[in-house]
């Protein structure tokens, strides 16, 4: 009792401002409730806007749509891309990131259907100054658009580039596989053999925290074929694959 009357003894003549610092403290927790609902309703709106787009991005391309099929269908791949990089454009005008950097990768792909340099140009863009994850896909598919222009030594940087990022999106393991592929197509055998060897080799080492075997990647197992086609002997050196139970 005799802290009750202590307490309110030190708040006597004080109720208006505890009324003000309570309705502050309800005031701001409305906001932040407010404001966490309509960022979750702007990130579904942006992620139901990229994925129309990208809808369209992957619609079907034919001369001779088939009869009574109501699936979108384009004549040719570069009436796709215009209308994609549309849908894109908007998604990237009205959402910010990661979906404006997403949207803008998009375009950057899509334009090298019809304007190749400025497609190149704008994957570059974003694999400069996006967020990591999209970055690495702009440069990846910018060190495509390289390899298949026979730019190899550009699209090896590139694909270096992305191995350092080693992101989810495109692994280290991925990247350096197709490092490998362009050595095969400058002659590098040594070079690729090399490094075929590797992705292999650390593939079939790696352990997890338990010390049990990690599954092998898509990426690793190419890698063994490659390797096993390019240079036999040097594929019969590897470590045998481990089981992964479990």
């Amino acid at each position: 009792m005799g802290l009750l009357d202590r307490m309110g003894n030190a708040l006597e003549g004080k109720g208006r401002t505890i009324l003000y610092a309570l309705g502050g403290v309800v005031v701001v927790t409305i906001l932040v409730v407010g404001f966490v609902k309509w960022n979750n309703r702007k990130s579904d709106e942006a992620r139901a806007a990229l994925g129309r787009a990208i809808d369209i991005s992957t619609a079907t391309v034919s001369a001779t749509p088939a009869p009574g099929s109501t699936a979108l269908t384009f004549g040719n791949e570069q009436d796709r891309a215009k209308r994609a990089i549309e849908e894109f454009e908007k998604v990237a005008a009205k959402y910010g990131d990661p979906y404006r950097a997403e949207a803008k990768y998009f375009i950057g792909t899509n334009r090298l259907a019809i304007d190749r340099p400025k497609g190149m140009t704008e994957l570059d863009e974003v694999g400069k100054s996006g967020p990591p994850e999209v970055a690495a896909l702009a440069k990846f598919a910018l060190g495509q658009a390289k390899e298949s222009d026979a730019k190899y030594d550009e699209a090896i940087t590139l694909y270096k580039e992305v191995a350092q990022i080693n992101s989810v999106t495109v692994t280290a393991e991925t990247a350096n596989l197709r490092i490998a592929k362009v050595y095969q197509k400058q002659g590098k055998k040594k070079e690729a053999s090399d490094l075929l060897f590797s992705i292999v080799d650390t593939a079939r080492k790696a352990k997890g925290s338990d010390d049990k075997p990690l599954p092998t990647s898509a990426a690793a197992r190419e890698a063994a074929t490659e390797l096993q086609k390019l240079d036999p002997d040097r594929y019969a050196q590897l470590p045998q694959e481990q089981p992964v139970l479990g």
